[in-house]
């Protein structure tokens, strides 16, 4: 598929870049993941709730599920991989670990895999397996798959000589990120229908378009201006969801967090361990596939309650979420139960630009956010 899908430039990069990969190297990792009974995701940060997101929908498939744990979970059987993998080992035939990074450098994913290499090698087991999606198939954690698993190239953003130019570039790994979640998520599409590899680019191909359309209406819609008329004030901002709605609202408070924090705003997750008690002015991000999850309702409530602004995305227009909120988004989409919906990655795709547009809201101000400002953020949070 050639051409622009969208007006945002790193939007289109991130096609490009899903529908570049190497064949191969995606059938082999996609053979891996359909094989597994059970996938242990990991990676940091962004990257890992770009993964999260496509093997939640494994986990929930009606047709072909898969047992999807992680290292983070408090019911991991271990407190690293040389503890946990003879038990694994016990509850199930095959064991995938599954590594998104862009980078491949992250510490804890590191010891991950290198915990995991050593008990294959110390065991002989023949029951794990690694597969990793990296932009750098040289990297430290790349070498420890490749001796273990399937190792997938996905390019993320080009070097460029001008900087800051979010809107070409998208902000630090922006790029992997949502190319990851998108080929992920279509991969477990391809496994609900247990079709091959070939039906992943077949469902990309038919799924950009429709994203890039999303993106366009709705970062050029008054919803969305009015969402950014009110980051720019000083204020601080809640996200929040249930499920794999929560994945999406971390990925999009990581990136709120880089830009508000060096104007002495905070970013909480909705009802965290430390998470304040809002104050009037403050704003708030619901995400809910159906807007009639009572916990996500209840705080909409509390929130306007306390004078609070709340903008919530939904797929169900009319929903109690919906109508309760001051601003909404709506991404109508009709799944029958337990087939993988797209609501929750087109729902991060649609808010990626929001940090984004409030930096070039901030520069028609006067303030510059130069990258290496938010990285020093991104340093301290990730």
């Amino acid at each position: 598929m050639e051409g622009k899908i969208s007006d945002i430039d790193y939007i289109n990069e991130v096609k490009d870049n899903v529908l570049s990969v190497n064949q191969k190297e995606l059938s082999r990792l996609y053979e891996e993941l359909k094989s597994a009974d059970c996938i242990i995701t990991y990676g940091s940060g962004r990257s890992l709730c770009s993964a999260t997101i496509g093997t939640s929908q494994m986990a929930k498939m009606k047709k072909n599920p898969k047992i999807v744990v992680s290292p983070e979970d408090p019911g991991f059987p271990g407190s690293g991989m040389l503890d946990a993998a003879p038990e694994l080992e016990k509850r199930y035939e095959k064991i995938l670990l599954f590594v998104n990074s862009g980078g491949g450098t992250s510490e804890d994913p590191k010891e991950v895999c290198a915990e995991l290499g050593r008990y294959i090698e110390e065991t002989n087991s023949e029951k794990f397996s690694m597969g990793l999606i990296t932009s750098k198939p040289n990297s430290p954690i790349a070498q420890i798959v490749r001796r273990h698993g399937r190792v997938m190239r996905l390019s993320g953003r080009k070097k460029r000589e001008v900087r800051n130019e979010y809107r070409k570039t998208g902000i630090m790994g922006d790029i992997f990120e949502l190319s990851s979640l998108s080929l992920i998520h279509m991969m477990a599409e391809a496994l609900h229908e247990n079709g091959s590899a070939d039906l992943v680019f077949e469902l990309l191909g038919e799924e950009f378009p429709k994203i890039g359309e999303a993106v366009d209406d709705i970062v050029g819609a008054n919803e969305y201006d009015a969402a950014i008329n009110i980051l720019e004030r000083r204020n601080d901002v809640f996200l929040g969801g249930r499920g794999t709605s929560d994945e999406v609202a971390k990925m999009t408070a990581i990136r709120l967090t880089h830009v508000k924090s060096p104007l002495g705003d905070n970013v909480y997750r909705a009802r965290g361990v430390n998470t304040p008690h809002p104050r009037a002015g403050d704003f708030q991000i619901l995400i809910s596939y159906s807007g009639e999850t009572e916990s996500v309702l209840r705080w909409c409530q509390d929130f306007r309650r306390d004078s609070g602004i709340v903008f919530s995305i939904t797929a169900n227009e009319g929903s109690r979420l919906d109508k309760t909120s001051n601003y909404r988004i709506i991404l109508e989409e009709e799944v029958e139960p337990g087939r993988p919906r797209r609501f929750y990655m087109r729902t991060a795709f649609v808010l990626s630009p929001l940090p984004v547009k409030l930096i070039e809201r901030l520069e028609e101000r006067g303030l510059l956010l130069p990258e290496y400002v938010l990285h020093f953020y991104h340093s301290t949070i990730e």
